[in-house]
């Protein structure tokens, strides 16, 4: 079942840290979300038990697997007929505890012999107890797993000494024996009168039924809390995805304000702007366009008239090819207007191309005089 283990030499504080939160190829296989629960199980049961001790060892599954696992080992106290034992154990946690109850065997040593049979203890030393069969997450402990042994032992020994064999040596030092630490063998029942009989049948069975009532509720309250934590999860998984849809909204929003702001900025810029150029030109004569800009020359107005009217032409072809299409026009009157439009627009571009060779012309000459 088990290999060699070793006990550690610093403080159970300490030990339980370091072994617990360890990273890498040998890290304990428990779950990360309950090794801190785990070391406040373990500190709980070495503080109300100091007789027991934590340590690493290898376990052996059935199927031949080895794994290195926490255990307690050591005593708990019994009291029995008024007179303290201390049974020796070992606490196994498992690799899904806390979720999964520990296995707990007794420990004897040469001097003691597991009784045969007991309702709690096989003959290989598992311990079974209703502690551990209604096993619930995350209420059940190691501290209140002892208390339950201690309570449970008491009633009914697990281990007894062994009868010495008789030894020819008359050396008495080589016939005594380590002092009693557990009960003796049980006596053989003594006889008793049918009233005490029937009247401790009647008892028995009393607690049995007792017992497996209460077993059923406990089983039943162990189900209907397993479903109500399980509702809890649900719903708090629930709860942080809104939270996070609510955080990433918000984030959206107060993204979508700050562009707003920019653009409220930009347009109250825009409109000081206006209103100050409206305040300053407010009142004053009105330009002509067709005046506004004066001609140095009677060439370089031949040259604007030119270019303006080819430009008026193209407006205008574009205009009549959109009626076109449209249909407003019918098509020979399309193409007598645009033969007229092209013509007139030929000598607008002739006229143009001369007006600027002879402006290129008088400049040339101009620079020649100047030269």
């Amino acid at each position: 079942m088990s290999g060699s283990s070793s006990t550690p030499p610093q403080s159970s504080h300490q030990f339980l840290t370091a072994i617990l939160f360890r990273q890498g190829p040998s890290a304990m296989p428990y779950a990360e979300d309950v090794k801190w629960m785990i070391r406040q199980h373990v500190i709980s049961l070495v503080d109300a038990f100091p007789a027991l001790r934590p340590q690493t060892a290898a376990y052996t599954h059935n199927d031949g697997r080895t794994v290195d696992l926490l255990q307690v080992e050591g005593t708990v106290p019994m009291v029995y007929l008024q007179v303290t034992y201390h049974i020796p154990i070992v606490v196994w946690l498992m690799e899904a505890y806390p979720r999964q109850a520990p296995c707990v065997y007794v420990n004897p040593t040469r001097q003691m012999v597991i009784k045969r049979p007991h309702p709690h203890v096989n003959p290989s030393g598992l311990v079974s107890l209703p502690y551990l069969q209604n096993w619930i997450y995350p209420t059940s402990n190691l501290a209140d797993l002892a208390r339950n042994l201690s309570v449970v032992f008491g009633r009914d020994p697990p281990l007894y000494s062994q009868q010495p064999r008789p030894n020819p040596n008359p050396n008495p030092k080589a016939n005594t024996f380590p002092p009693r630490a557990y009960p003796p063998p049980a006596p053989s029942p003594r006889p008793h009168r049918p009233a005490d009989d029937s009247s401790q049948v009647y008892k028995r069975n009393a607690v049995e039924k007792l017992a497996d009532r209460l077993n059923c509720d406990i089983e039943a309250l162990r189900r209907s809390r397993e479903a109500e934590m399980e509702q809890l999860l649900n719903a708090q998984v629930l709860l942080r995805q809104r939270g996070e849809q609510i955080s990433k909204g918000l984030t959206e929003m107060r993204d979508e304000k700050e562009g707003l702001e920019m653009q409220l900025q930009m347009v109250l810029m825009n409109s000081d702007i206006v209103e100050a150029w409206l305040s300053e030109n407010l009142g004053k004569r009105i330009i002509n366009v067709e005046t506004a800009i004066e001609h140095s020359d009677l060439v370089s107005k031949q040259m604007l008239e030119c270019s303006s009217s080819d430009l008026a032409i193209d407006d205008l072809i574009y205009a009549l090819d959109k009626a076109l299409q449209e249909g407003s026009i019918p098509f020979d009157r399309y193409l007598k207007s645009v033969r007229m439009l092209s013509r007139e627009q030929f000598s607008h571009r002739a006229m143009s191309a001369k007006v600027r060779a002879t402006k290129l012309q008088a400049h040339v000459s101009g620079m020649a005089q100047r030269s």
